[in-house]
């Protein structure tokens, strides 16, 4: 005999951590914002960002 199957199957929630899209999705907007952030030093200071840091 086989048992009957649920009427609604259960509704798994995406995990918050790991390789899924909601981590890739907020990991390229972090490095947007990091690019583009480090493009404005450069411009609003005339230095590149290691100089600007002190590292070079």
């Amino acid at each position: 005999m086989t048992q009957p199957q649920p009427s609604n199957p259960p509704k798994f929630e995406e995990p918050k951590f790991g390789f899924n899209s909601y981590a890739e999705r907020l990991n390229g907007r972090a490095a947007m914002i990091g690019f583009v952030s480090t493009l404005a030093i450069e411009y609003f200071t005339g230095q590149g960002l290691l100089s600007w840091l002190g590292l070079y």
